[in-house]
C-alpha cells in the first residue's frame, strides 16, 4: 500500500512548509518505494510515497491533478470498478492522461461531486464503521 500524508491548516493565511511535507513523505518511503511526490499551495500540502500497481508508468505519479490544476488528490487504495467508471466518463467527453484509478476519482469529482462524496462516506462507513 502507498503511504499518504497531508496538512490542511484552517487558517488560509498559514502556509504549509514544503519541507515539512517532504519530511513526512520520507518517513513513508517504505510504504511506496516506486515513486514519491508532494504538492503544496498556501495552507494545503499533500504527499505520497507510491507503490505502483495499476498504472506503473510515470503518468500515475501523485499527488495528481486535473487538467487545469484546480483539483488535487493523493490516494491510497483501489477502485475495483474504475474501468467501468472510466468508460462512463470517456463517453461524457472526459480525457485521461493515465490509466490510473486515481485519475478516475478526479474526473468523477468534477462530474458528480455530491455523488462522489456520498460514495466516499458510504465506503468509509462500510469498511471503517
Amino acid at each position: 500500500m502507498c503511504g499518504i500524508c497531508g496538512i490542511l491548516y484552517n487558517n488560509p493565511e498559514r502556509k504549509v512548509p514544503a519541507e515539512l511535507i517532504e519530511r513526512m513523505n520520507l518517513v513513508l518511503h517504505h510504504r511506496g518505494p516506486d515513486d514519491s511526490g508532494i504538492w503544496v499551495k498556501d495552507n494545503v500540502g499533500l504527499g505520497q510515497a507510491r507503490l505502483a500497481i495499476i498504472d506503473i508508468s510515470p503518468l500515475g505519479h501523485q499527488p495528481m491533478c486535473n487538467e487545469d490544476g484546480t483539483i488535487w488528490i493523493t490516494f491510497n487504495g483501489e477502485i475495483f470498478n474504475f474501468p467501468e467508471i472510466r468508460e462512463f466518463l470517456l463517453a461524457k467527453g472526459h480525457q485521461f492522461r493515465s490509466r490510473s484509478d486515481t485519475e478516475v476519482i478526479i474526473h468523477l469529482w468534477k462530474k458528480k461531486a455530491r455523488a462522489c462524496a456520498r460514495l466516499a462516506r458510504y465506503v468509509c462507513h462500510r469498511f471503517v464503521g
